[in-house]
């Protein structure tokens, strides 16, 4: 009962939503959420009596295995379309992605950026790069500024001589278009100032 259920508000909701984007993630967890813990709820409430309680656990599995799984792959959906919006990576020159750099005063240090959450496909076009400190002292400089979705580039971070020592952050945005609508991603990263 609990498996037809999930189809029925999947059909239902498909009909509904004719924006490829807007609304579908509420689609895709609204079962697993509103099966699961509802169906334990159902089944506590209802403990005495096993038949009527055995249908809120029956609820419970179904979110569990048809509903969350099909949620899961909406939402894989919607990241491959570029709907779930777009991220930029921070990574070391060929090392894994970082959240916090440590540079010294009077260093400079080199750092790679990389858009995802979209693919070529989604966003063929190209984003405009920018970036920004929290502190005039560290100076983020994008020597590329126009880049293709999974293209590599390079980041150079500074931080003067004399800079307090300190914690500051530094961002990257990119901009692009999308059916004449404004796209975009950002990422963050802490810059650990040492003397």
């Amino acid at each position: 009962m609990g498996a037809v259920l999930v189809l029925l508000v999947r059909l239902l909701g498909a009909a509904a939503l004719t924006d490829p984007c807007r609304g579908h993630t509420l689609l895709a967890l609204l079962m697993p959420l509103l099966l699961g813990p509802g169906g334990l709820a159902f089944a506590a409430i209802n403990w005495r009596r096993p038949r009527v309680s055995a249908l809120g656990l029956g609820f419970m599995v179904a979110s569990l295995f048809p509903a969350l799984y099909l949620g899961v792959q909406d939402i894989g959906k919607l990241r491959h379309n570029g709907c779930a919006g777009g991220y930029v990576v921070i990574a070391e020159p060929g090392g894994k992605s970082i959240s916090t750099l440590t540079v010294g005063g009077g260093e400079t240090k080199e750092l790679t950026g990389r858009l995802g959450g979209y693919t070529p496909q989604s966003h063929p076009g190209t984003f405009t790069l920018s970036a920004q400190s929290t502190t005039p002292d560290v100076t983020i400089t994008l020597p590329k500024t126009r880049v293709l979705v999974g293209e590599e580039f390079p980041i150079r971070v500074t931080a003067k001589k004399g800079t307090p020592i300190n914690t500051y952050t530094g961002g990257i945005n990119a901009a692009g278009q999308k059916n004449g609508k404004e796209v975009t991603a950002s990422g963050t990263f802490g810059i650990k100032v040492n003397p």
